[in-house]
């Protein structure tokens, strides 16, 4: 049996309370973005297929809504990420020269959740730094995720700080197929060492070593000591060590609040991510409530290779991580027309009040908002005083 209100899975309604959160989410994100000099950019929710799943992989692909458009007859996609339209805009709209930070807020929509738990219809947040090969660049987006998670009440912060270099340099020795280096890194992404056990025959004792032992190297500063004893000496591995260093360190002394993790057998992202990862997690969620990284091969398939960094978030998702908090301060006025109560109404909406105009016959209805202040008339004069 079906009902007319049925939604589909992982599709939902935002109700007010939580709908009003995402959005003071949003604009505390955007605010913060715009003090790092990060520009807003809108690109559309729809595109032509070719344009949109440019150089982003089948999974991109398998993740992406398709319809035909019915004023050309091409196919058209539903954005499944941001990102590569952000690259495109950097690449071919704004071509600048020198380094460009853009920022951007927008649904996208997938045809399979990410996760158990997850929306299919998230609202994504990012923030994106072209054109700076330098770690400076990392350092400034990882500092602009914490600091905008930090604006929003968000607590408790773990990072888990990788590099797509270390395992990439492993696997670089391996002399693998396509196919099987996408099930290798399948393996550890998912730090299944029973799928790792079953490769050994295709894998190189060498290179079979190192992957085991990149499985157990997670943990806390002594993880980059066991690396350079356990890995193999590589000018990718000994590259990307000293950054995971220096970022760790630069991030320690600014947010010292924040638990910094390594996680060096991290390959979630290998086919996309072209140096430093990370992801933040918070406690009592699963997932990673935000994650990012550099990806200098993003605006390649546009004709501009530029080296690129950023990071993105799920605000449905970001806002459940936040601390909770009673219903919003209003101040309840009489409803009327008397010029005096018009005016007094909308002189403090105007100073970012919220008045609650009470209809008549809905003296005691509940809302969304607690009224501890109400607006009396004494004297001839509207005032707000404290509800008893």
């Amino acid at each position: 049996m079906t009902s007319a209100w049925l939604l589909p899975e992982h599709l939902s309604d935002i109700l007010p309370s939580e709908a009003r959160r995402i959005e003071e989410l949003r604009r505390s994100m955007l605010d913060t973005a715009r003090g790092f000099a990060y520009e807003l950019v809108m690109p559309p929710l729809l595109e032509y297929l070719e344009s949109l799943l440019s150089g982003t992989g089948q999974d991109q692909s398998l993740r992406t809504f398709k319809l035909v458009d019915q004023l050309s007859g091409k196919t058209m996609g539903v954005r499944a990420d941001t990102t590569p339209q952000v690259a495109r805009i950097d690449a071919h709209l704004l071509n600048r020269e020198g380094v460009t930070r853009l920022a951007y807020c927008g649904p996208v929509l997938h045809t399979e959740p990410l996760s158990a738990m997850a929306s299919r219809e998230p609202l994504q947040l990012g923030a994106e730094i072209y054109g700076h090969q330098g770690i400076e660049a990392d350092l400034e987006i990882q500092e602009l995720a914490l600091e905008c998670l930090d604006q929003a009440g968000v607590q408790g912060l773990v990072l888990d700080l990788s590099d797509a270099r270390v395992v990439q340099s492993v696997l670089a020795r391996a002399g693998l197929s396509s196919a099987q280096r996408d099930e290798v890194l399948a393996a550890m992404a998912a730090k299944d060492q029973a799928a790792l056990e079953a490769l050994r025959p295709v894998l190189p004792p060498l290179v079979m070593g190192q992957l085991e032992a990149l499985l157990g190297l997670y943990g806390g500063e002594e993880v980059l000591v066991q690396a350079q004893t356990l890995l193999e000496p590589d000018a990718g591995i000994a590259a990307a060590l000293a950054d995971l260093r220096t970022v760790a360190q630069a991030l320690s002394h600014a947010h010292p609040e924040v638990r910094i993790r390594f996680d060096l057998g991290d390959s979630s992202g290998c086919r996309y991510y072209t140096g430093l990862r990370f992801a933040v997690y918070v406690p009592g969620h699963v997932d990673a409530v935000l994650r990012g990284g550099r990806y200098d091969e993003v605006g390649s398939v546009f004709g501009r290779r530029r080296p690129a960094v950023g990071f993105s978030t799920d605000l449905k998702q970001l806002v459940r991580a936040q601390s909770r908090e009673g219903l919003r301060k209003a101040i309840r006025a009489p409803w009327g027309q008397a010029e005096g109560l018009r005016g007094a109404v909308r002189d403090l909406r105007r100073q970012g009040e919220t008045v609650v105009c009470v209809l008549p016959g809905h003296e005691h209805e509940v809302t969304e908002f607690e009224c501890d202040r109400e607006l009396r008339e004494v004297a001839g004069q509207w005032i707000v005083a404290a509800i008893a």
